[in-house]
């Protein structure tokens, strides 16, 4: 063997790929405006590409370590149902992509629940991961939120969601889809009684059932630039109405200008962003309590008066 196989190719070989105790991952990425971008200036720049600026779709570990401060979180352990409840089958076994899935993501479903702090203040915090069979939401996702939110209205701190998702998951059907939606906006519905922030993130895309349920019932709903947010596909709809559709239909910014969306916000400014909400909502639900309370007060001791009055 001579010098320039032995030592020059590897060594250049060495700039564009490093070793992981599991695999070869290459240094570089490309992006959808078909520029090659160095990793490292992609995570460097919330995973955002540096050139065109579009919000590449991040896992579940990688949102916390943004979002949290210090990038110092918990993740909560969650219930984990029956994995094949209908034995479900297409070209390929449901079970194997579950297998499949976990691979890849390295966690047990598509949605992770983690808790923290934002700028001080205790959040819990829910994510997806749309390498997990497409975000889809199932009996194992639906169980994780509906945790997230009993943690949170155990320990009085706002709840945050940020959705990547398709919808709910076909393999699961109408059990998914009842838990999945008449489940999880339940448990928001009893995460409002306790006044308890509850901010949603929608990210790209934000489809479907998850749309459809707890996806858009935020106090304040904020989505990443260009994410699609809707319930049916563009090319569904526009088959259904067989006329052309905008080129941004279901795009964040459109959505917001017909209302559906509060916010559209950068992913580098999300965490400023939210916390100055979870400033405002704090000091609002805490007022509404105090309210509350006062009629509490109010109304018992009115009762007392009363029983003072029958009995003498």
């Amino acid at each position: 063997m001579n010098w320039i196989s032995k030592f020059i190719k590897p060594k250049i070989k060495s700039l564009f790929k490093k070793r992981t105790s599991e695999n070869e991952e290459t240094l570089w990425t490309t992006c959808e405006c078909k520029n090659l971008i160095y990793k490292e200036d992609l995570e460097s720049n919330f995973h955002c590409c540096p050139k065109c600026g579009v919000h590449h779709k991040i896992s579940c570990k990688e949102r916390f370590q943004i979002f949290f401060d210090d990038k110092q979180f918990e993740i909560i352990e969650t219930p984990q149902p029956y994995d094949d409840p209908l034995s479900f089958s297409d070209k390929k076994k449901y079970v194997d992509r579950l297998k499949g899935a976990r691979k890849l993501t390295k966690q047990n479903d598509a949605v992770a629940i983690a808790k923290g702090k934002v700028d001080g203040v205790d959040v819990t915090v829910g994510a997806q991961d749309f390498r997990f069979i497409g975000g889809s939401f199932g009996l194992h996702s639906a169980e994780a939120f509906i945790s997230g939110v009993q943690h949170a209205i155990n320990n009085k701190t706002p709840y945050l969601f940020f959705v990547s998702s398709g919808g709910i998951r076909l393999m699961e059907s109408t059990m998914a889809l009842t838990k999945g939606m008449a489940g999880t906006t339940l448990a928001i519905n009893e995460l409002k009684k306790q006044n308890l922030p509850y901010i949603v993130i929608l990210t790209n895309p934000s489809v479907g059932g998850v749309a459809a349920s707890f996806g858009m019932l935020g106090d304040f709903l904020i989505a990443e630039p260009k994410s699609i947010v809707g319930f049916a596909g563009k090319r569904v709809i526009q088959d259904t109405v067989r006329e052309a559709l905008p080129e941004n239909f279901q795009e964040a910014e459109s959505v917001k200008e017909f209302g559906a969306v509060d916010l559209v916000v950068e992913r580098k400014y999300l965490k400023s962003t939210v916390s100055t909400l979870l400033k405002v909502l704090t000091k609002s639900y805490e007022k509404q309590s105090q309210a509350n309370n006062n009629i509490q007060i109010d109304e018992n001791l009115a009762e007392q008066i009363s029983s003072k009055a029958s009995s003498g």
